[in-house]
């Protein structure tokens, strides 16, 4: 099980949202370049970005604070947040972003996604599913739909998306534990690999995400239980 520290970058700062809601906000620091080598300096081997301007509004407001999280780590870091066509992609990876991770377009632009996929193989591009009671959301959680979560990531599946960023909303800032029900379920029905987000609070957390590791749940994202000390990265990494 792989843990991956998260930064959720707003109008240049590390901030962390209850269930994306934009305006409850918490900011954790002003310089999200340091809070990331500090993740990295504690054993990180990979760093969980994320764009919420982007997200909210479709396009990115963070690009110097990228940069710099960029120029200031060696270990990958994955993106997603208002990366709406391919030409937001490419300028990511071509800023030294190692994965992207994709929702609103893969229900609004689905041809130019798959146009991505097929440029971009492995786990170059991963599907990020934002699901409301298993229902997919989109353009920053603040719209949604009636498409089911499992069929969505099959659709993608068949185009070659190989794993999949799963967030249950209800959960994500709330430091309530992640929905075991809901990742084993679509886990073991989709086939994909997983990564879990939203929930984790605790050390025991985790040990209960490991138990899903054979359903193919092998990395969780974490933020807000980091930066309020429930989780001690140097002593977990240690582990």
């Amino acid at each position: 099980m792989l843990l991956i520290p998260a930064i959720d970058l707003k109008n240049g700062r590390c901030v962390r949202l209850l269930q994306g809601e934009a305006a409850a906000e918490t900011v954790y620091s002003d310089d999200p370049a340091a809070m990331a080598r500090s993740f990295e300096d504690a054993g990180a081997k990979r760093l969980h970005l994320v764009d919420l301007d982007g997200a909210f509004k479709g396009k990115g407001a963070n690009l110097v604070s990228i940069r710099s999280i960029l120029k200031n780590i060696s270990i990958p870091v994955q993106l997603g947040g208002g990366l709406r066509n391919a030409e937001n992609i490419e300028q990511m990876f071509e800023l030294g972003v190692s994965s992207v991770i994709v929702g609103t377009m893969a229900v609004k632009n689905p041809d130019v996604l798959e146009e991505v996929i097929q440029r971009f193989s492995g786990e170059k591009v991963i599907l990020g599913i934002d699901a409301r009671d298993r229902k997919v959301s989109i353009e920053g959680w603040q719209e949604g739909t009636e498409i089911d979560d499992v069929e969505f990531a099959l659709r993608w599946k068949k185009f070659g998306i190989q794993r999949i960023v799963f967030t249950d909303i209800a959960r994500d800032g709330m430091l309530s534990g992640p929905n075991l029900e809901a990742l084993g379920d679509f886990a073991r029905r989709t086939g994909l690999k997983i990564v879990a987000s939203g929930g984790v609070s605790s050390m025991g957390d985790l040990e209960l995400l490991k138990t899903l590791e054979e359903d193919g749940v092998d990395q969780v994202i974490s933020g807000k239980a980091i930066y309020e000390g429930k989780l001690d990265l140097k002593e977990i990494f240690k582990c």
